[in-house]
């Protein structure tokens, strides 16, 4: 990412940021705490049973939303609806057998599966007398570690150890691209990993954007403890820790003989799921459009504790609340004479909790050319104090603001105006950071706009201890912080719904 020229945002400041504007304050003045706290005790109560994308919650949100833009007086853009239909499959998939040279092993005691997806539901059957070893030096090119070795319809046995897990991602991705019939990994963590509080998801339903086309089929992963690798090599005469010697060394691809077969059952079904699209049309600036979003979904109920409702009223109630509250300041600009320039999308994005899945279902047909939208900011917990600014004297006054430069600097620098001129919040650019391993800014719904090339900001708290936890609870929100937040999204909203040119994108 380029620098932010600083020279360029004082110029900028001092060029357009001199004099507020008392038409936009006297609308943000509508965004208030006592208004936000009405939507939010609704959104994120127990009634809508933590809205997990799928389920008769997430579809009660969906109707409050749409029914607040009608009152709003805002357009049904989608053939005359708020909603647009986002076509999801529901797969479910468990180990029924597994056993290698007559020995049966358990499922999620000695060995566990990667993603696997056939499209169809049935019993998939797989088996094979001998297995194809790839050798592997660590921190090797993976392309050539494979090199003429013909894997298809074979199965393969990796060893892992001591590889990054991005090269190990790469690794196997790049063997199922040969269709191998399945692959075995073994390394010494699986025991752990075995043991992991993660196991117990290990075979729940996967969710994800029904294709427009079949998927394509991917081989299976059974990732096995070292003893049943071992088993495996019988026939060889060594062990895991004797071949992952020669593996290191780039020991030359070799077949080994062995005696394997498992059954996989596969169901997939479809799951019922819209977006939200509430419309303002602009006026001589119309075709451009600025996009407003959040998403209502959340993760839903839990089976354990006495709370069962995980209500997340921070993640995202509060965004969602916010963009009612936006919605509500520039539907009666408008209705005052005052409506923005650009028309303005406020959309309410489903299956965020699923990887992000309404949003792709949007910007793969939006319903407004991307090449027209100017801007997406998306607002994704702005309720409490994270983790980061817990006992300082700013904790209640700051936001993240994460990618503003990523892909326009000019867009970073009126988001600062704009700040500097109303809000006067701590706009914290910690996340921008490339090596920062939460990597938050491909985690919320901006980045399936963001990889189109669209220009974006993302209005995030920060993470705190009841973050996908049932304590995410109205009662625990900051509403005048998430007001004031909210002010500042509608403030520099109303620059780029009105400025003379949309944000120029400038930064590769």
């Amino acid at each position: 990412m380029k620098k932010i020229n600083t020279a360029l945002a004082a110029l900028l400041f001092s060029a357009c940021a001199y004099a507020q504007n008392p038409t936009a304050i006297k609308y943000a003045k509508l965004i208030t705490a006592q208004d936000a706290k009405k939507h939010l005790s609704i959104i994120a109560s127990d009634a809508f049973e933590g809205r997990e994308t799928g389920r008769p919650g997430a579809t009660m949100a969906a109707n409050y939303i749409a029914a607040e833009f009608k009152k709003l007086g805002l357009q049904a853009p989608v053939n005359g609806s708020y909603f647009q239909d986002v076509p999801l499959i529901e797969t479910s998939y468990n180990v029924k057998s597994f056993s290698v040279n007559g020995t049966a092993y358990t499922y999620k005691k000695d060995f566990y599966t990667g993603a696997y997806t056939t499209g169809t539901t049935t019993d998939n059957n797989f088996s094979a007398k001998e297995i194809v070893f790839i050798g592997h030096k660590i921190g090797g090119d993976v392309a050539a570690e494979l090199g003429a070795t013909n894997v298809t319809g074979k199965a393969v046995l990796l060893i892992n150890d001591g590889e990054t897990p991005q090269n190990i991602t790469r690794r196997i991705a790049l063997i199922q691209s040969q269709t191998p019939s399945f692959i075995i990994a073994t390394a010494t963590n699986v025991a752990a990993m075995l043991k992991s509080p993660r196991m117990a998801g290990a075979n729940v339903p996967r969710m994800g954007l029904k294709p427009d086309k079949p998927a394509a089929i991917l081989a299976p992963v059974f990732y096995v403890t070292p003893e049943v690798a071992n088993q495996l090599l019988i026939n060889l005469g060594k062990t895991v820790d004797a071949l992952k010697g020669t593996a290191d060394a780039a020991q030359p691809n070799q077949n080994i003989k062995a005696d394997i077969a498992a059954t996989i059952s596969t169901t997939s079904t479809p799951a019922k799921a819209v977006d939200v699209l509430g419309y303002l049309p602009g006026t001589d600036l119309k075709n451009e459009v600025l996009v407003f979003s959040a998403h209502y979904d959340h993760i839903g109920l839990t089976k354990t504790g006495t709370d069962k409702v995980n209500n997340g009223a921070d993640d995202d109630g509060s965004g969602t609340t916010a963009i009612l509250e936006i919605a509500r300041a520039f539907a009666k600009a408008k209705k005052d004479g005052h409506g923005p320039r650009r028309s303005i999308l406020f959309l309410g994005n489903v299956g965020e909790e699923k990887g992000l899945l309404g949003s792709e279902y949007y910007t793969d047909h939006p319903v407004f050319p991307l090449a027209n939208t100017i801007t997406d900011l998306n607002i994704d917990m702005i309720g409490r104090v994270g983790f980061d600014y817990i006992g300082k004297p700013d904790s209640a006054n700051y936001v993240y603001a994460i990618g503003s430069g990523m892909l326009s600097s000019e867009l970073h620098n009126i988001n600062e105006a704009a700040n500097k001129l109303y809000t006067n919040l701590v706009l914290d650019y910690k996340y921008d950071d490339p090596n920062d391993p939460n990597r938050f800014y491909y985690r919320s719904d901006h980045y399936n706009f963001a990889k189109h090339g669209v220009p974006i900001i993302f209005y995030f708290n920060g993470v705190h201890a009841d973050y996908h936890q049932p304590g995410d609870e109205v009662s625990k929100i900051n509403f005048a912080l998430l007001a004031k937040r909210a002010q500042l999204v509608f403030y520099t909203g109303w620059e780029l719904a009105n400025r003379d040119k949309r944000p120029v994108v400038d930064v590769k």
